[in-house]
């Protein structure tokens, strides 16, 4: 009797991979015909679940998608050499040296200033801002050592984007976020225009003179041994803060929080020689005042160290009276 293998609970493939598998069986025993069929059943759900994610990406909000790949590399073939976005999210390699810097010794994206051959961090940073429209803002993941470093010429690249105006906002993050390092990483937020820039419709305050700094180094909960994630709650509060500070409507008013966050300015940047660890900036968190006065809380705090002590003497004592009871005594 015919077989229908677009009955009820069938997946619509059953068909072909029988036709497939039989013409594979040929005088194969069941038992390792089994095999044939179990992996062309598994490669067939491998592919579909691809398939179906894959466009499931490249549909996330009806973004349209222009992706263009070649063995060169962006830095030696850029696919997009006109391209100029109002967005660019970016999460390029940490400190990579073999980025063949030596071949591009000269390019119209080193604005301000020639990239190291043995670190790319910059020529990122170059190559990101050149793409960006006149009211283009970007998002670049780098390690931490970009917010500091001072060799082969970095700091003053770092420098010339300081004064340039391009730097708006320098996030530190936690550490252990990544599945393939364990580096500390931060994210760096440009901007093209700060002087009024448009974020949409809506224009933004005059920032010029100003860089926020967030230290979220102490967010995010361990999901595994390894691996640390930071919390919507936690996100939120960090993209919160960015949002007041450049002036979006109805996005409430800004404050500098100890400890967190702090808005610079370019004068106090110069002072700390162009570095952007937000660590410097932020400052200490404020405690809680318990509101007891010293003279209570040291009499109060001795008070304890007495009883500890009185009670350290005493275990000392009988560590003493066991160990002269097995023949060793101090």
């Amino acid at each position: 009797m015919a077989q229908n293998y677009n009955s009820g609970g069938n997946l619509g493939f059953e068909a072909e991979l029988f036709k497939a598998a039989d013409k594979l069986r040929g005088n194969m025993e069941p038992s390792d015909y089994k095999h044939v069929v179990l992996g062309l059943i598994f490669l067939k759900y491998i592919s579909d679940a691809f398939e179906a994610r894959h466009a499931q990406l490249l549909a996330v909000r009806g973004i349209d998608s222009d992706i263009r790949w070649n063995n060169e590399g962006s830095f030696h073939k850029d696919e997009l050499r006109d391209l100029k976005a109002d967005f660019i999210l970016a999460n390029p390699p940490f400190n990579i040296s073999d980025w063949g810097g030596e071949r591009l010794r000269e390019d119209v994206r080193w604005t301000y200033g020639v990239p190291p051959v043995g670190n790319a961090n910059y020529a990122w940073l170059q190559h990101i801002v050149h793409h960006l429209a006149p009211h283009g803002f970007a998002g670049v993941v780098l390690a931490n050592g970009s917010m500091s470093s001072q060799q082969s010429g970095e700091g003053e690249i770092r420098k010339a984007m300081i004064e340039a105006g391009v730097i708006d906002c320098m996030v530190a993050l936690p550490g252990q976020l990544f599945y393939s390092t364990q580096i500390p990483a931060c994210l760096w937020i440009l901007a093209k225009d700060r002087s009024n820039g448009l974020v949409k419709k809506a224009r933004l305050r005059d920032r010029r003179n100003e860089v926020l700094f967030i230290d979220a180094r102490k967010m995010g909960v361990l999901v595994d041994r390894t691996r640390r994630e930071l919390t919507d709650e936690e996100i939120g509060r960090i993209a919160a803060i960015y949002h007041t500070w450049r002036g979006e409507t109805d996005a409430g008013e800004y404050s500098d929080v100890p400890g967190f966050c702090k808005a610079a300015t370019l004068e106090e940047i110069r002072k700390h020689g162009h570095v952007l660890t937000p660590g410097r900036y932020v400052g200490a968190e404020v405690e809680d005042d318990d509101d007891e006065a010293f003279d209570e809380k040291m009499k109060r705090l001795t008070a304890q160290l007495a009883e500890q002590m009185a009670k350290g003497a005493s275990l000392d004592a009988v560590i003493r009276e066991k160990l002269k009871g097995l023949g060793y005594g101090l």
